[in-house]
């Protein structure tokens, strides 16, 4: 699949995001990316789900309510992936990373006005009922950046151990 990739796009990946799963890990997938002299990025060394980012948006996919068990196609795929994704995923999922906001909302600059709302909302559930709550709720934070790899944090050196 990746010579053929390669060979298809003409074009040979600088870095390639890798997991430790016993499929990424074997030599008959890892040797033509090493003979290419491609980069393997891991996100968290040492841990086999290595980029939190992709496995939760498989996992979004996985349990999307209309997800099939199998696909008839790989035009059936995509048509469902780019509906998945070009609506759903951007547009009505709400992401934990970026202060449970949906892509689109955060993109288009909607975030802070969509949080505003939730915090009016959570104000007024809490004057109704505040029983219902260990303490006054507010909407999470909206971050300013989010990175899978951080370029500050790549040039820090790691912490020794004495």
């Amino acid at each position: 699949m990746i010579r053929e990739t390669i060979e298809r796009n003409g074009i040979v990946p600088h870095t390639v995001q890798w997991d430790r799963g016993t499929s990424m890990t074997s030599k008959k997938v890892s040797q033509p990316l090493i003979d290419l002299g491609v980069t393997r990025s891991h996100s968290r060394p040492r841990v086999s789900n290595d980029n939190p980012f992709s496995e939760s948006q498989f996992r979004t996919t996985k349990y999307a309510a209309d997800c099939p068990d199998r696909f008839d196609s790989l035009a059936h795929a995509r048509e469902w992936m780019d509906a998945l994704v070009g609506y759903y995923y951007n547009h009505e999922h709400r992401h934990s990373g970026i202060g449970l906001h949906a892509p689109a909302s955060v993109h288009f600059g909607t975030a802070h006005e969509v949080r505003n709302q939730r915090a009016v909302a959570l104000a007024e559930a809490y004057e109704r009922h505040p029983e219902r709550f260990a303490r006054r709720p507010k909407p999470p934070a909206i971050p300013g950046q989010v990175w899978i790899n951080d370029p500050v944090k790549r040039m820090q050196p790691a912490p020794q151990n004495s």
